[in-house]
C-alpha cells in the first residue's frame, strides 16, 4: 500500500471509527442476560443490542422485550404485558387485557416443554399490586419463565422513565442470533 492512499484513506477511517463509537455510545446499549427469567427467548449469557431512543420517536408497545433499571445497581430485562390504563387478570393459564383474551405465541414453545401446569399461576392485577388497572407513567411486565421471573408479581409497576430501550437484537451466541421480539 503506498503512502498516498493510506494518507487519503487515513481520515476515512478515523472518521468512521469515530462515528460509530458516537451512535454505539448514545444509540444503543450491550447487555449480558443475567437469569432465567425470560427462557426460552433469553437465556443466561446472552448478548443483547438495545435500542435506546426507540421510545422516542414510537410509543411503547405491548409485548415488546424491554430493559429496564431495577434498582440503582442492576438492569432487568422483562416484556412488557400491560400499559397504562390496562386492567390485567390471568385465568386458567390465560391472559386477559381489558376483559378480552390475548394470546402470548412466545410462550407456547415453553408451556410445551415445561411440567408446571398452569404454566402461569392464576392472579388479577389487584391482587397483586393492589390497584385495578395500571397507573398513568407505569407498566406492567412479566418474564417469560413465569415460574421463575422477579417481575410485576413481586415488584410492582415499573416507570415508563426507568426503561433504558427495547431489545433489538440478541447477537451471541451467533448460532442464537435474534433481529426482533414480540
Amino acid at each position: 500500500m503506498n503512502k498516498k492512499y493510506f494518507r487519503k484513506i487515513m481520515p476515512i477511517i478515523l472518521v468512521a471509527l469515530a462515528l460509530a463509537i458516537i451512535f454505539r455510545s448514545n444509540l444503543f446499549a450491550s447487555y449480558i442476560v443475567n437469569g432465567e427469567s425470560m427462557e426460552p427467548t433469553l437465556y443466561d449469557g446472552n448478548l443483547l443490542m438495545v435500542n435506546k431512543v426507540v421510545y422516542n420517536l414510537t410509543d411503547i408497545e405491548r409485548f415488546d422485550v424491554i430493559v429496564f433499571h431495577a434498582d440503582e445497581q442492576d438492569d432487568y430485562v422483562k416484556r412488557v404485558i400491560g400499559l397504562p390504563g390496562d386492567e390485567i387478570v390471568y385465568k386458567d393459564d390465560k391472559l386477559y387485557i381489558n376483559g378480552e383474551y390475548a394470546a402470548e405465541p412466545f410462550l407456547e414453545s415453553f408451556r410445551k416443554m415445561s411440567d408446571d401446569t398452569p404454566y402461569t399461576e392464576d392472579f388479577t392485577l389487584e391482587g397483586v399490586t393492589g390497584k385495578t388497572e395500571v397507573p398513568e407513567g407505569k407498566l406492567f411486565v412479566m418474564g417469560d419463565n413465569r415460574g421463575e421471573s422477579l417481575d410485576s408479581r413481586k415488584i410492582g409497576f415499573i416507570n415508563a422513565e426507568t426503561i433504558v430501550g427495547k431489545v433489538d437484537v440478541k447477537y451471541w451466541p451467533f448460532s442464537e442470533m435474534k433481529l426482533s421480539f414480540g
